[in-house]
């Protein structure tokens, strides 16, 4: 299993899920590193702003994966998609979480604190933490066909 690197940010709507869920990355012994893009507690940041500070970190290769949280986890996703090499998901549950890895390549993972209980964002986080994508899987010819139309 690879060692991480994570990039962790939110906005104001996704503050307490975002702070619980990097106490747990930092205490996971698949992670070597968390870094936090924000909000801190009193942060009013918009939510662009995050998810693009972040996405560009992993387009960057300064991070491997970063988990964004929002009200829905929609706009965060919508947000760091404009980042050109992204694959960003908006996941509430263990088979999607999956299959943004192991179909998608996804390297963002995005949820709503207003819409999944924490400890099953917890969970979604312990799990995608465990899936790495097979190059070698009949989903590689669509991830490239994806990465050819954003090359254009």
């Amino acid at each position: 299993m690879p060692a991480w690197r994570i990039v962790v940010g939110s906005d104001d709507a996704g503050f307490d899920y975002k702070e619980i869920i990097k106490r747990d990355l930092e205490g996971n012994d698949a992670v070597v590193s968390v870094a936090d893009v924000g909000v801190d507690a009193d942060g009013h940041t918009n939510y662009p702003t995050i998810a693009t500070t972040a996405a560009e970190m992993v387009a960057r290769g300064e991070a491997d994966r970063a988990i964004l949280i929002c009200g829905t986890g929609l706009g965060v996703a919508v947000a760091a998609n404009k980042v050109r090499g992204i694959r960003a998901v908006t996941a509430h549950d263990s088979f999607s979480v999956e299959r943004s890895v192991l179909s998608n390549n996804a390297q963002v993972l995005c949820m709503g604190q207003r819409v999944v209980g924490i400890e099953q964002a917890r969970r979604n986080v312990r799990e995608w933490l465990t899936y790495v994508f097979d190059e070698a899987s009949a989903s590689n010819d669509k991830v490239q066909e994806i990465c050819a139309y954003e090359a254009q």
